[in-house]
């Protein structure tokens, strides 16, 4: 059994973690500058893309292997993926911290800032001296402050100007998921780019007076049939009781209805809804898919939706605004998707040709 010291233990402000845990770390260069690694596809297929290291991609590597466990000893890199411009990694945290997690990740923020500006040193020097320099950024980070004064030091742009994005996780299962997550990077960026139409962020799709951000194939707004997926409590309670027929019936008939044609419309927010949408997806058929968030910057989707949104198979709309604090749904939204979901497969209907 773990001690007092070894599980979590959230502080009262913020959202430090001091015991053992989980955590998915994303460090970006702000302005998206591909800083860090140059993005391969060979024979432009995406499952070939690969991520050549830069000089600076190189440091933050250094650091995040020597220099991190040097000063925090509790954390040990359990998985990492360097993109051009971010570095997505996981920390296994063994046992209690004395500062929290929080302050680990300031110091490593700290560490990279460094090496930030002495990229930015060395990329001031003359054109002929930057390829042989900028290997040394790891050798000279640390006592660049000292060698050119902590007043120019200062000025040094320090390229990664924004903490580190800490999720943490509840639960040793979410480790697989996001080790996949991670490793995918590479071939989903080259999907973005070889068929960037589908992943841009669409604005202003109205639908029933209603309007959404979408991101997939705006297409499936122009078929002839609908039919929404929703997993009403009814069934659910006669399941509960025994009589698990209804349920079976209705389920089987959304995936019917989508063999026949009929673009599936749901959020698909309950365990039974998911089921379908499994199927859905297996059988590559046409979805519309409610999100319960809008999209940020830079928006891929999810593992199984990704592929079915390159394929043209998958349009998710979103009425809200991207709201990066948003971690739960809550029951009235859930009431709203299920909604709106109902008015659009019965609003493009009717505006299908007959």
């Amino acid at each position: 059994m773990p001690n007092d010291h070894d599980i979590w233990q959230p502080q009262e402000r913020g959202k430090a973690w001091k015991g053992a845990g989980l955590y998915h770390v994303t460090l970006t260069i702000p302005p998206r500058e591909p800083l860090l690694g140059e993005l391969v596809i060979p024979d432009k297929d995406p499952k070939q893309a690969r991520v050549d290291i830069l000089p600076l991609g190189r440091a933050l590597l250094d650091i995040q292997k020597n220099h991190l466990p040097s000063f925090y000893p509790e954390i040990q890199v359990l998985h990492y993926c360097l993109m051009p411009d971010h570095l997505h990694t996981v920390w296994y945290v063994h046992h209690a911290m004395p500062r929290g997690i929080a302050s680990a990740l300031r110091g490593f923020w700290q560490m990279t800032k460094k090496a930030g500006r002495a990229y930015s040193y060395l990329s001031s020097l003359t054109l002929n001296s930057i390829q042989g320099e900028k290997k040394k950024i790891g050798a000279i980070m640390e006592s660049l402050r000292d060698e050119i004064g902590a007043e120019t030091y200062d000025i040094l742009p320090p390229i990664f100007t924004e903490m580190p994005f800490l999720r943490p996780m509840g639960h040793k299962d979410q480790l697989p998921t996001t080790i996949r997550y991670i490793d995918m990077n590479p071939q989903r960026l080259a999907t973005k780019i070889l068929k960037p139409g589908f992943f841009c962020v669409q604005d202003n799709i109205e639908i029933a007076g209603r309007v959404y951000q979408g991101v997939g194939n705006a297409d499936l707004l122009q078929r002839i049939r609908y039919a929404p997926v929703h997993v009403r409590h009814e069934l659910l309670d006669l399941a509960k009781a025994g009589n698990d027929k209804p349920l079976r019936k209705y389920m089987n008939d959304c995936v019917v209805a989508a063999r026949a044609g009929a673009v599936m419309v749901s959020p698909f927010i309950s365990e039974k809804e998911r089921e379908v949408l499994t199927v859905l997806l297996a059988e590559g058929h046409d979805i519309i898919y409610i999100a319960d968030n809008g999209f940020r910057d830079y928006y891929k989707p999810s593992d199984g939706l990704f592929d079915a949104v390159e394929a043209g198979h998958v349009l998710i709309l979103s009425p809200w605004p991207y709201d990066s604090k948003k971690r739960c749904v809550s029951r009235d939204e859930c009431v709203a998707m299920n909604g709106m979901a109902e008015e659009i497969a019965t609003s493009l209907s009717s505006l299908a040709p007959n």
